[in-house]
């Protein structure tokens, strides 16, 4: 199974190609349907990365697409401006999920 990146900018798909990692540029919602969708059918296709700005902006797309299947897995990453993210993410994360103040 393969990786295939669906980004908001040139920079990280260029440093993802330099691994061996094909994929796409996206601004628009439509446009990541569209592509998400190519992805989706595509059964070589493991992994889809897509960065965290997606999963900010369009997270009903990104959230029904990781209920309602188990492959591909969908991994947001952060993008070449680094994460989005608190610093205490994980930590916020499974206290959230468990209901424990850790």
């Amino acid at each position: 199974m393969k990786m295939y990146l669906i980004s908001d900018n040139i920079d990280t798909l260029t440093g993802m190609r330099l691994a061996g990692v094909e994929g796409a540029v996206v601004h628009k919602r439509e446009e990541l349907k569209e592509e998400l969708d190519k992805a989706l059918a595509d059964k070589t296709i493991g992994i889809i990365l897509l960065t965290e700005k997606f999963g900010r902006e369009f997270p009903e797309i990104i959230d029904n697409v990781k209920l309602e299947r188990k492959l591909p897995l969908i991994v947001e990453i952060p993008d070449r401006h680094g994460t989005g993210r608190k610093p205490d993410f994980i930590t916020s994360y499974v206290n959230e999920a468990i209901g424990l103040k850790l």
